[in-house]
């Protein structure tokens, strides 16, 4: 059965990184699209980042550009995100999720959370001093 499992959660300061992986099993991993997603308690999920199944095309939410990075190994079945420069505002349970398709998005599109059918159990990030 599809697995996905974060690790690399922790507390770091302002200013900080810390990087995020997220093991997969049970399907094709190089077959489908990647995203990574956020939630703070009482509020929605925020979509934060997504990979193209090949790793060519990579997307970011406009709160994270510059300072996040999205990265897959195909030959390990992992997905990893790169934060940089944490705010606060990034303290959240962070999730990867499998989309059912193999690009994020189509061009001139935004990325839907309705595409993706598969997700974590999530890791928290605080970022507090």
């Amino acid at each position: 059965q599809v697995q996905l499992v974060e690790s690399g959660g922790g507390l770091a300061q302002p200013g900080g990184s810390l990087r995020l992986s997220c093991a997969a099993s049970g399907f094709t991993f190089s077959n489908y699209a990647m995203s990574w997603a956020r939630q703070v308690p009482g509020e929605g999920l925020e979509w934060v980042s997504g990979i193209d199944s090949d790793g060519s095309d990579r997307y970011f939410a406009d709160s994270v550009k510059g300072r996040f990075t999205i990265s897959r190994d195909n030959a390990k079945n992992t997905l990893y995100l790169q934060m940089n420069n944490l705010r606060p505002e990034d303290t959240a349970l962070y999730y990867c999720a499998k989309s059912t398709r193999t690009v994020v998005a189509d061009t001139g599109t935004h990325p839907r959370l309705a595409d993706y059918d598969y997700w974590g159990q999530g890791t928290q990030v605080t970022v507090s001093s």
